[in-house]
């Protein structure tokens, strides 16, 4: 049975000055039909810019030098401008993680909402958008505003973004790519700096989607304990490489020491009153060019060939790790 999305060999450039730069470096990874996958890892490693490439919305700096993004059996990268409308915000859609700069400062929330069903009407007929359809896609906006736990959903409607507080235009992002019920829908940081209550519509839509619908659902978070909670499996990326991935109950039983170090670094009350693990040194820049594994500099376990090669995959029973020194005696998922 094929993957509803595929990412084969996915190697992304970003231009800086005269330099090329690696900053996704040859990934691999799949999502089927109904599936609730999480993407983690630190600011800068990649999650981002490998989202906004499946969307085919990266910045003008960056490109794709080689690989393959196959979504539904078709690859997405050899697609017209033309033909990739006609998929994002229909088939795929993405909640930005930048939402002051996503939503239209002199539009209504409610009509940038209504305006997905109407491009997404466009897109699948051809043709024009009658009066029956507005009254129809207002009634259904209005409606996921309520889904979304807003009270006032009218008034919400009729509100522009500055009029909201950041959590609330980040769930009006939400119903903007909700809305369609998309077949992948793509969350890039749908969590931070939420309140827990606002977090948690948030998760709570994805998941109900995701029932009702089978909308497949790449959740990308910092955030581990999110993942824990609310995916099936889990690819943790590092200086744009995945370096691990696998079960999300073996999520805390990581075989990299990279997702161990991650792991460590989660306050919780069995932690309580002593020093959480820090990670030595830093993330190492994308300008870098390391041959080897890029956490070797800053991992305990690392040896002379840790900084010749990336190392090939381990498989284990949960999944798979990339890293010459496992520690398959701690995983037990």
């Amino acid at each position: 049975m094929a993957h509803l999305l595929e990412v084969r060999g996915l190697q992304i450039a970003l231009k800086k000055g005269d330099k090329i730069i690696n900053a996704v470096d040859n990934i691999n990874f799949s999502i089927d039909e109904g599936e609730i996958v999480g993407l983690a890892g630190e600011t800068g490693c990649g999650k981002t810019l490998t989202s906004l490439s499946i969307m085919g919305l990266m910045p003008q700096k960056a490109k794709i030098l080689s690989g393959k993004i196959i979504f539904d059996n078709r690859q997405l990268t050899l697609l017209s401008e033309k033909d990739y409308c006609g998929i994002r915000g229909n088939e795929i859609s993405m909640i930005f993680q930048e939402v002051r700069q996503s939503l239209n400062p002199l539009l209504k929330v409610g009509r940038q909402i209504r305006e997905a069903l109407e491009l997404n009407n466009i897109a699948v007929s051809g043709g024009p958008v009658n009066l029956t359809d507005r009254k129809n896609y207002k009634r259904r906006t209005v409606e996921m505003l309520f889904r979304l736990g807003f009270e006032e959903p009218k008034k919400i409607y009729n509100a522009y973004p500055h009029q909201l507080s950041g959590g609330m235009c980040q769930l009006i992002m939400a119903a903007i790519a909700a809305i369609t019920n998309p077949r992948l829908l793509l969350a890039d940081e749908p969590s931070s700096s939420l309140d827990a209550q606002t977090q948690e519509r948030i998760l709570s839509m994805l998941v109900e989607m995701n029932r009702e619908h089978k909308t497949a659902v790449l959740i990308i978070s910092h955030d581990l304990s999110i993942i824990r909670s609310f995916c099936s499996r889990f690819l943790v990326m590092y200086a744009g490489k995945i370096v691990e991935e696998g079960r999300s109950t073996a999520l805390y039983s990581p075989l990299h020491p990279y997702t161990q170090a991650l792991i460590g670094a989660i306050p919780g009350k069995d932690k309580r009153g002593s020093d959480l693990a820090n990670i030595p040194g830093k993330v190492p820049s994308v300008e870098d060019n390391f041959t080897g594994c890029p956490f070797a500099p800053r991992c305990k376990k690392a040896q002379d060939i840790c900084n010749k090669s990336f190392p090939p995959a381990v498989e284990t029973d949960s999944g798979k790790v990339y890293c010459y020194f496992p520690d398959t005696g701690s995983n037990n998922g």
